[in-house]
């Protein structure tokens, strides 16, 4: 079977004081990783460089110990975020509930306050 993509979200945050964009595009799979399981993929896009979040089964499982031994509950995901900056950067999370959900912070200068979208993962954790 393909891998089928389903677009899920997709948004921008322009930064008045620079003129900067920063673009999220969210989609659904139905095949990732090893195991060929649904899952989602979150892209960020700045300065025209494009990142990939993978939020598939294996990486999730993994994200979800280090936030077990941190004991947070939103375990900020520092190797696939962009945080150079304190008043501008995309930060991407797992948020470790009964339904995990993947969670993506957006903030620029010009805004007072990030923009914050979560999404619901298409698998639970296992204990």
């Amino acid at each position: 079977m393909s891998n089928i993509k389903t677009k899920i979200d997709e948004f921008e945050v322009i930064d008045l004081e620079d003129n900067g964009t920063l673009r999220i595009y969210v989609e659904h799979n139905t095949e990732m990783g090893n195991r060929g399981v649904p899952g989602i993929q979150v892209w960020y896009t700045i300065a025209g460089g494009t990142s990939i979040v993978n939020f598939e089964p294996l990486h999730v499982e993994r994200w979800a110990y280090q936030a077990q031994k941190q004991n947070v509950q939103e375990y900020l995901i520092v190797d696939n975020s962009w945080t150079t900056y304190e008043d501008t950067y995309i930060k991407n999370y797992l948020i470790i509930n009964e339904k995990p959900k993947a969670r993506v912070e957006v903030k620029v200068r010009s805004k007072k306050a990030p923009i914050i979208r979560e999404y619901d993962l298409p698998f639970l954790l296992e204990d």
